[in-house]
């Protein structure tokens, strides 16, 4: 046995709660933003709608490749780093000229795209599309940077007004009758303002030079194996929206209602895995790794305390949801809706964050290579065979792959000298296992209200408050539900919420 003390649980205080005021800004901004799909899908019609879906997917493939992982090598570089201004001067500068490259690539590439897409009407977006990319892309660190040192509250607040004038660019032109035309117009000018505001307030603060040739090549070296498999990620992960945008942009809509779901996971997951890279960095500064699977154990804990109630609701009240929010046009996407909600489940485990805290870029890379591998075939098979079915079913088979494949690295990455991992050593098999009995026993009981409720539900007028009214009741039930069974396997849901939003020393 050994004589060496096992390390202190670090108290929930003490860095998720450096996440608090990032999760609780993205939770304000959820609910403004929360809105746009359901809004757009009343007001433009079916074509606009898809229309829509089609530009965007365009812009946030590139807003996602083009970066290569030089911005998001902040998150190692500057809590580990002295002088600051190098690092967060070279991301700017190098995201600047790849938003230049992004709007080059809309320019040239927008016509074979949207033959692709049976959709003509894409070309009449040109210009304002390449713009939004540019100044959006350029615009990337400005959030990231401020997290990176440690400065959440400030990153929250940016989150906040960011969050509120997107979704006034995308919601208002169309409320004012100036269509899908006029939002592409408001974004652009929305994308600029923050592409100013980044140059403003990434600097701020630091000195010496903005760009050192030394530490850029360090940066490069690391953001590469990263910046890969971003390259490789994203077009994997949004080959299905491709392939099935041969479909056109009304039948695309429906795919694509069945593909969104509300922004928790980017609630949740991405200041998490934000504050957790940074507090592995920290304590890899402190000689205190061995702390950084107690760290990782309690983000995924509470993590799956909200990801699997969420899904599992999501699951079983898919018709009241897509009805309700939706509106009936678009219940076609409910299957397609249902399987998608296996992404809330995969986000449970920071995975990426560890790794690329602890330098494990690679791994990603590798990851992203398998499930590459994996989901050209069964794109292409999945959709010529099943369509939009067949299209959905192949991304999730795909990101279950590559999931696992990140999940067999992370235990290296914890390891110490002192003691090796192993899988079962980096899952919080405990909080899973009572969140998943909670939220089953609660899906359960949706699937029971369903069954009796069916025909007093059928004879409801139309109209957002009626038939939003089985989704409400569905709501409460699983919610009651799913507390019910926490308190009794010991969990207090308040005190869960509170180490969620607690605020921790730095």
């Amino acid at each position: 046995m050994s004589g060496k003390p096992a390390p202190a649980a670090v108290p929930a205080s003490s860095f998720l709660g450096k996440a608090g005021p990032l999760v609780l800004a993205r939770l304000f901004t959820a609910g403004v933003t929360f809105s746009i799909p359901f809004v757009l899908a009343r007001i433009l019609s079916p074509e606009e709608y898809g229309t829509y879906f089609q530009l965007f997917l365009i812009a946030t493939t590139l807003y996602y490749v083009l970066p290569f992982g030089v911005v998001q090598s902040l998150y190692y570089f500057v809590p580990r780093a002295e002088e600051k201004r190098p690092w967060l001067g070279q991301a700017l500068l190098y995201i600047s000229g790849a938003g230049l490259v992004a709007a080059g690539l809309v320019w040239v590439l927008l016509e074979p795209v949207a033959h692709h897409f049976n959709n003509p009407a894409l070309l009449d977006y040109r210009a304002p599309l390449a713009a939004y990319t540019a100044f959006l892309l350029g615009s990337y660190p400005l959030e990231i940077s401020l997290t990176s040192q440690g400065r959440t509250k400030h990153s929250a607040i940016v989150y906040l007004v960011s969050d509120v004038a997107r979704t006034a660019s995308l919601v208002v032109p169309c409320l004012m009758g100036f269509g899908l035309q006029g939002m592409m117009l408001a974004m652009v000018g929305f994308a600029f303002l923050r592409y100013v505001a980044t140059w403003v307030v990434v600097p701020w603060g630091t000195t010496g030079p903005l760009a050192r040739a030394e530490l850029w090549r360090q940066q490069f070296i690391y953001a590469a194996p990263f910046g890969l498999a971003m390259a490789l990620s994203v077009p994997q992960q949004y080959a299905h929206l491709y392939m099935v945008g041969v479909v056109g942009p009304a039948l695309y809509a429906v795919y694509r209602v069945g593909c969104n779901q509300l922004p928790v996971v980017d609630l949740l997951y991405t200041p998490t895995s934000e504050v957790l890279m940074v507090r592995l960095g920290e304590l890899d500064k402190q000689g205190r790794l061995e702390e950084g699977v107690v760290a990782f154990r309690e983000a995924a804990g509470k993590l799956a305390f909200v990801f699997l109630p969420f899904a599992a609701f999501l699951f079983a009240a898919a018709p009241e949801f897509i009805s309700a929010f939706y509106t009936a046009e678009y219940l076609g996407a409910v299957p397609i809706f249902r399987v998608s909600v296996l992404g809330v489940v995969l986000a449970i485990l920071p995975m990426d964050g560890v790794l690329r805290a602890r330098g494990h870029t690679r791994a990603i890379l590798y990851s992203n290579l398998l499930k590459a591998a994996v989901t050209v075939p069964l794109v292409w098979v999945g959709v010529k065979r099943f369509g939009m079915m067949g299209g959905i079913v192949s991304w999730a088979v795909a990101e279950v792959v590559g999931k696992s494949a990140l999940l067999v690295r992370v235990p290296a990455a914890l390891s110490t000298s002192e003691r090796a991992l192993r899988i079962r050593d980096v899952i919080p098999w405990r909080e899973l296992g009572k969140a998943s009995l909670a939220a089953l026993a609660a899906t359960v009981g949706v699937f029971l209200l369903r069954a009796v409720t069916v025909q007093t539900w059928s004879g409801l007028p139309e109209g957002f408050v009626w038939r939003a009214l089985p989704l409400a009741v569905a709501g409460v039930l699983f919610a009651t539900g799913y507390v019910g069974v926490l308190y009794a396997t010991g969990v207090r849901p308040l005190s869960l919420l509170a180490s969620l939003r607690s605020r921790g020393a730095k």
